[in-house]
């Protein structure tokens, strides 16, 4: 008579191994980590207001972006920019930064896009 125990020994393994992983990690809320991080100076839908383009005359609204890619709003957000735009290479993750510059890209785009 053969003995299941090892193949059943092996399957509650498996089930155990499985539940021990930890949930795949959800994908960064580019809306979300741009409200918290982008908002103060870029405004809420990338308009900046009158306050912040009076302390910073080169800040344009977001819809005036053109040309400009994912992976370079990802290299400004690294290494920051110009009239004080801080790096945020310590503050965001890169899956963090690539998600808040997907989401700036969309709102760049006019509505209808």
């Amino acid at each position: 008579m053969r003995r299941p125990m090892p193949i059943l020994a092996l399957g509650a393994m498996l089930i155990l191994i499985g539940a021990a992983r930890p949930p795949a990690a959800q994908d960064p809320d580019g809306e979300a980590l741009y409200q918290k991080q982008c908002r103060k100076c870029h405004g809420a839908t990338g308009t900046p207001s009158a306050r912040m383009t009076e302390m910073y005359p080169t800040l344009k609204p977001l819809s005036e972006m053109t040309g400009v890619s994912a992976d370079s709003i990802v290299t400004l957000l690294i290494n920051g920019g110009t009239e004080g735009m801080k790096s945020y290479k310590d503050k965001l993750t890169p899956a963090e930064m690539q998600a808040v510059a997907e989401y700036t890209l969309a709102l760049s785009k006019p509505s209808g896009s």
